[in-house]
């Protein structure tokens, strides 16, 4: 009946579906709970929001590239499907062109400089408080890539950022076969 389905991949699918649905949920409550506190016209829920998702996205990445040996199912759940729900470009884009619209340029124009900066700051401070949190030492991203390459050389590269299965080797996936339903 099930002849042919890949049970690893729908079991990505799932993880995916689960995380987006816990980050859209979040971010629909915060964004309400952020609304009603506040009656400036600029777009602050979404602000606060991609914001957050900016740290938590350079946190957790660090923490699973560099630190943590964790399920790629829980890193796609996490990091493609929760803060992927949970953050919002079109949303971002919307409200400025609003601002722009409205002729709020200065509004607009703080819109996206602070957005572009502070989320940046934010994916930064992310993976600053991930490595000091293990104490691992700051890397330059030309040594970050190294590391990367040689740590993950043999790794089975999965779809998405930072999404690679450091559990799997390339031997040890010629040795299994896919698992599927009969």
């Amino acid at each position: 009946m099930y002849e042919g389905v890949d049970v690893d991949t729908v079991t990505r699918y799932i993880a995916v579906a689960v995380g987006g649905a816990i980050g859209a949920m979040l971010r629909f409550y915060l964004g309400g709970s952020i609304l009603s506190r506040t009656a400036a016209p600029f777009p602050t829920a979404t602000f606060v929001i991609n914001i957050t998702g900016s740290f938590i996205l350079g946190f957790f990445l660090t923490l699973v590239t560099e630190r943590i040996n964790v399920s790629p199912h829980l890193r796609l759940a996490i990091a493609v499907g929760f803060v992927g729900a949970y953050t919002t470009f079109s949303t971002f884009e919307y409200e400025t062109a609003r601002l722009v619209e409205d002729r709020d340029l200065i509004r607009a124009f703080l819109n996206v400089v602070l957005s572009f900066t502070v989320g940046f700051a934010a994916v930064w401070l992310g993976i600053i408080a991930a490595r000091k949190m293990y104490r691992v030492p700051l890397m330059s991203s030309r040594a970050h890539f190294q590391f990367e390459q040689q740590a993950n050389a043999d790794d089975t590269k999965l779809s998405g950022i930072g999404m690679r299965d450091s559990t799997n080797t390339d031997d040890e996936a010629k040795k299994s076969k896919p698992r599927t339903r009969g």
